[in-house]
């Protein structure tokens, strides 16, 4: 029990009466009787709301993905013959944040409510979900009852598992061009597969004119990828990759969410997909399948996996891959460099892989680092020697980038946040020009 302001309020009274008695000892009788009174009638209230009123229920997806709002609904019942007005939040796990809590709800006389929030993770793992806690008003309103009612339960943090949700909707309905745009290029001039309707992102000369003739509006044919292709993704874990981005997220947490999704499109085309992931040693390896069920034994691999405060040794993985792979395969190298060390390995490796491999290094960039290195008028001098280093650190990185692309690999130089789509989308490039 908690008293409520209420209660402290009529205990003023008393107290103005005990300091009346300083002046007449003749108050100290009334004093103690409405002392007493005060008592009493708090420790009836006490009584009559001891009993717990409030019923919760808690109700969410067994599976939750980072970095996203994840819809979590409390069903609280009351028992009540009277309205509750019931303060209500939720404990959440520890890396987790929540929009929508505390909420406070009126709940009617042996009536229900729900009340529904968002759960946003920022670290992939099991986790137990605690009690939810309740407050509302006893009878006379001289206390607040708090109930801390156990509704446990445990929920798994996956990679971004509701991308993959929305790409296969929107595939179902054939849509999926409205996330991806260059999926409505699915091929190029090779085995034909259907005729539809022509949109703004195809090529003029995929037009059927006979069909637009008979049709009256314009139809396009559309060609099938080439399929049973290998795609092989390279995850750096080490130390670089632990650099967490503006909206809470490491950078190995955008870069598997980004291989997730290009998984399942590539699954879903018929290639076949393997998993390589490294720091200072080999850290997780699965040999490239083919079949739905890919994308799940990626998500099941990897949902505690997380990177760690240890350096990249690139002969590590690239040496693996070398040995392991025997088909010529995609290699999509998920990276972080920012000494020449670093880089002149990365370099020397990936030259390695060609010209048997189709090598495609993605680079995330830092948004903070750009916005660093823009000079504003009036800028003070150390503002300025810092932005000059920023710039600087960037013109390297750039060399960088342009060293790999002499080299013949493929290279995505991108910020985290914009690297799902913008991956996906190379990759349907890579099998429209039949690259692979």
């Amino acid at each position: 029990m908690i008293p409520s302001p209420l209660l402290l309020l009529l205990a003023l009274g008393p107290l103005a009466l005990a300091l009346l008695t300083l002046v007449d000892a003749a108050l100290l009788g009334a004093v103690v009787t409405v002392d007493g009174a005060l008592v009493v009638l708090a420790g009836v209230d006490a009584l009559l709301g001891a009993r717990g009123r409030v019923e919760a229920r808690r109700e969410l997806r067994a599976v939750l993905s980072i970095g996203r709002n994840n819809p979590v609904t409390l069903h609280l019942r009351s028992r009540a013959r009277r309205a509750l007005v019931v303060d209500v939040t939720d404990d959440a796990f520890a890396p987790a944040e929540r929009e929508g809590l505390p909420a406070r709800v009126r709940v009617a006389p042996g009536g229900a409510v729900t009340v529904r929030y968002q759960l946003r993770p920022q670290r992939r793992g099991a986790y137990e979900l605690g009690a939810v806690t309740v407050r509302y008003a006893t009878p006379l309103r001289l206390w607040t009852r708090q109930l801390r009612l156990p509704v446990t339960g445990e929920v798994r943090v996956y990679p971004d598992v509701q991308a993959v949700r929305a790409y296969e909707l929107l595939a179902r309905q054939d849509r999926h061009g409205a996330m991806v745009r260059a999926s409505r290029r699915p091929g190029g001039q090779s085995e034909f597969e259907r005729l539809r309707e022509y949109t703004r992102d195809d090529e003029f000369r995929a037009i059927d004119w006979k069909a637009t003739a008979r049709r009256q509006k314009l139809i396009a044919r559309q060609y099938q990828l080439e399929r049973d292709q290998s795609v092989h993704l390279v995850l750096d874990a080490g130390r670089l990759m632990t650099v967490e981005t503006a909206g809470g997220l490491p950078l190995f947490d955008h870069a598997l969410n980004a291989a997730l999704l290009l998984a399942h499109v590539a699954a879903r085309g018929g290639d076949r997909v393997g998993l390589f992931a490294f720091s200072d040693r080999p850290r997780a390896a699965l040999a490239p399948s083919a079949g739905r069920g890919v994308t799940a034994r990626l998500v099941r691999a990897t949902y505690e996996f997380h990177a760690e405060l240890a350096p990249s040794d690139y002969e590590v993985a690239f040496t693996r891959l070398g040995h392991q792979l025997r088909r010529r395969a995609l290699i999509v190298v998920f990276t972080q460099v920012h000494d020449d060390v670093s880089a002149q390995a990365l370099v020397r490796y990936t030259r390695g892989l060609l010209p048997r491999h189709l090598p495609l290094i993605i680079l995330l960039r830092d948004p903070e680092l750009e916005d660093m290195a823009r000079v504003r008028p009036g800028d003070a001098a150390p503002t300025l020697f810092r932005r000059a280093a920023a710039a600087e650190l960037l013109g390297w990185r750039d060399r960088q980038v342009h060293t790999l692309r002499q080299l013949g690999a493929l290279v995505l130089d991108v910020e985290p946040q914009r690297l799902t789509i913008a991956l996906v989308n190379r990759y349907l490039e890579i099998k429209a020009r039949h690259l692979l």
